[in-house]
């Protein structure tokens, strides 16, 4: 059930108008003019494509609008017959009729959100403005509806008698603790306030994130002379040309800005005072002007305490926490706070090999942000003899996509991907594909959305455009989308290893969809936890380096060599340097998350850059060359998407992947008979059952941490 939509006000007056415009036609008139606002508006009809998949020739922006408020208005009737229904409350009339509930809703929120994400204009983020407190009203409307509450407790105090199956149960107790959590317990003044906290905070998370993707263009570093990118190939700075002349800067090259705090172009700039403007573009962003982010976090972190402490939580990431599979913030910090000192320790040992490198090379100065990934390069280049320039060449995007992950994920799960031309596609970069399953039968219909562009907000993700429901009688239709940068007009696109390893963890996302066999769709695909959403994609990065895997895939772009042996042995021999590094810039990011979530409600904060400081040396990690991943600012998971008081969940996450990947490892590697435990026990139950338990399933124990320290080069 999809539960995020409009006010009581602006509903009524919706109703009202559409009401008084269908009263002063004659009744066949009325249906004539609803008969064309259906012709006219694609989302007020299920798609004919297969698998009701979008059909993007037809939508259009001024679509959305109407189908938001047409939407919300069925909701809203759907939910008030429920809640009124004179008969007694039963599964089928409560439940599964909530489950039912908002399709049209559903249908343009899906499309809405995702070409938001991946193709925003400003017609759709004013679209986005206007929505933000209207959808946040809308659920506040379904979720403290008291009669409606009343039916779905009534059926959980007694579910134990309904005689429910296991799926059912679920449903009943996952449903209930959510009403519970929204506030359906308050008092009508409570009520009144969450309400007001639940608008504010809708509003200021889509400014957080409007606010980054116009940072994109702002903080795009130009470069007058080419010979300041010296370091970079013909390719980036043929990149770099078109980027500038793209930005009205002919003539010049554009530096473009990732969401990150470290850039990854940092590694090859030889010129420090180019990589010192690039890193301060990158780590002082949304921090003055229009797009200022400073107050709009400070004031987030306490919406959220004193939303946590009206609901009877200490805090925000106690009232987050309750349903994860960390149950508790003390449990995060114990986690997290256990692995400090080994990471900081391999730290200070690789910022010390990284300053005799500095001195080496005749430099004079303490090492800073920017010269890290420059200066660790060159101690990989030492230490293995490996050349990013060259590596690059022996992963060239198409190849890694049909000759790895798709080649990977066909001998593990024996599915394949046939490319869809015929169906329309919402960008010329995206392309379709159907996934077929090991005896012809069709899954999924899968988006592939790899490329940078603008109007893109920044990052990696899974989405959907149909989700998964026996119920509703629905096949998922999955999108993964990256920034990947393209390669110039007419050449092939080489990527990092890193983004090979990216390309496999986001088809983990999507396969968690794709093969996601529940009823219920609440209960459905990635409608996990955050500390196990990840799990599932972390697991399927390591295959990347699997020797069969590689020796496919890992061919020169150019004359179709594979990679020589002893390059990929320094491959795979590098990929736990700079772990020291690469944890504590993660770990630092996790810990500040959950510093920002468990202030209390009267805290007073100030300068989140204060804030950001204090937090991370109070957790030992505050060392100067080494910042956290993201800075508050541009913390997008923590204060703009879900992931509040969540980002620890990718260490919690790769606890269990590197375990299971291990454990997979032991019993006969890339094999069918691997694939199918994963799929049947992880992949297939979405949250259908205790998450632990679906573990235990497919692993026969709970994980250990041992498979996790060996995998970060920690043990």
């Amino acid at each position: 059930m999809r539960k995020s939509l409009i006010a009581v006000a602006i509903t009524s007056t919706l109703l009202m108008t559409a009401c008084q415009q269908m009263n002063t036609s004659a009744p066949q008139q009325a249906v004539s003019a609803t008969e064309q606002q259906v012709v006219a508006n694609p989302f007020f009809v299920k798609s004919e494509l297969q698998y009701q998949a979008p059909d993007f020739t037809q939508i259009k922006d001024e679509h959305f609008m109407p189908a938001f408020e047409l939407g919300m208005q069925q909701h809203l009737k759907e939910i008030d017959a429920i809640a009124n229904n004179p008969a007694p409350a039963t599964f089928e009339n409560t439940f599964v009729a909530m489950e039912r509930s908002g399709e049209l809703l559903t249908r343009v929120s899906r499309v809405f959100f995702n070409l938001v994400g991946t193709d925003s204009n400003a017609e759709r983020r004013q679209i986005q403005k206007t929505m933000a407190p209207k959808l946040a009203g809308h659920s506040d409307n379904i979720n403290l509806n008291p009669k409606l509450f009343e039916r779905v407790e009534t059926l959980y105090n007694k579910r134990d008698q309904l005689g429910l199956d296991s799926e059912q149960l679920r449903l009943a107790e996952t449903t209930y603790k959510n009403f519970i959590r929204a506030g359906a317990k308050l008092s009508d003044a409570e009520k009144k306030t969450i309400r007001a906290l639940n608008a504010e905070h809708s509003t200021l998370t889509t400014q957080f994130g409007q606010n980054l993707l116009q940072e994109t263009k702002n903080i795009q570093v130009i470069v007058d002379d080419v010979a300041e990118l010296a370091g970079l190939s013909d390719s980036q700075i043929r990149s770099a040309a078109a980027s500038a002349k793209a930005a009205g800067h002919d003539g010049k090259y554009a530096i473009n800005i990732t969401n990150t705090t470290r850039q990854p172009i940092l590694a090859s700039l030889d010129n420090r005072e180019l990589r010192e403007r690039v890193w301060k573009a990158s780590a002082n962003r949304a921090q003055s002007g229009k797009t200022d982010n400073g107050k709009i976090v400070a004031r987030l972190a306490t919406l959220r305490a004193e939303k946590a402490q009206l609901l009877g939580y200490d805090n925000w990431a106690s009232f987050g926490l309750e349903t994860s599979m960390a149950k508790t913030p003390q449990a995060v910090y114990d986690m997290l706070g256990s692995m400090v000192p080994a990471v900081v320790e391999k730290t200070k040992v690789e910022a010390a090999d990284i300053q005799a490198m500095i001195k080496a090379k005749g430099g004079n100065f303490e090492l800073q942000p920017w010269d890290w990934a420059y200066y660790a390069d060159l101690v990989r280049q030492d230490k293995y003899n490996l050349d990013e320039a060259e590596v690059k060449q022996y992963f060239e995007f198409d190849r890694v996509l049909n000759d790895g992950v798709f080649y990977t994920m066909g001998k593990l799960f024996n599915i394949s991907f046939k490319l869809r031309p015929d169906l329309p596609v919402y960008h010329e970069d995206v392309k379709a594909y159907e996934v077929f399953d090991a005896n012809g039968d069709s899954l999924a219909i899968f988006y592939a959305d790899y490329f940078a562009r603008d109007g893109k907000r920044g990052g990696a993700w899974m989405s959907s455009f149909v989700g998964q429901s026996k119920l509703l009688e629905q096949k998922p239709v999955v999108v993964n989308v990256m920034n990947i940068p393209k390669g110039p007009e007419g050449e092939k696109t080489l990527v990092s290893y890193d983004n090979v390893t990216t390309i496999f963890h986001e088809l983990g996302h999507g396969l968690h969809g794709i093969f996601s066999d529940v009823k219920y769709p609440s209960l459905a695909g990635t409608a996990v936890s955050r500390d196990f959403v990840e799990f599932p994609s972390t697991f399927q990065e390591d295959w990347a380096a699997h020797p069969q895997v590689i020796a496919n895939y890992a061919k020169h772009y150019k004359t179709g060599e594979p990679i020589p042996k002893e390059l990929l042995d320094k491959v795979i021999a590098s990929r736990s340097f700079n772990q020291g590094f690469d944890t504590l810039e993660y770990m630092a990011a996790a810990l500040l998350d959950m510093e920002w979530h468990t202030v209390s409600a009267s805290d007073k904060i100030g300068d989140i850059n204060e804030f950001e400081h204090a937090a991370l040396k109070k957790h030992g990690v505050d060392i100067a060359a080494v910042p956290p991943r993201y800075k508050s600012a541009f913390f997008s998971h923590s204060m703009g998407g879900g992931y509040s008081a969540g980002y620890y969940a990718y260490m919690w996450s790769e606890i269990l992947a590197a375990d299971a990947y291990a454990y997979v490892q032991a019993n006969g590697g890339l094999t069918i008979e691997n694939g199918n435990n994963f799929r049947k026990n992880i992949l297939a139950v979405g949250n259908s059952k205790n998450l632990m338990d679906a573990y235990k399933a497919f692993r026969g124990q709970e994980p250990t941490t041992d498979a996790l320290l060996i995998r970060r080069g920690l043990k």
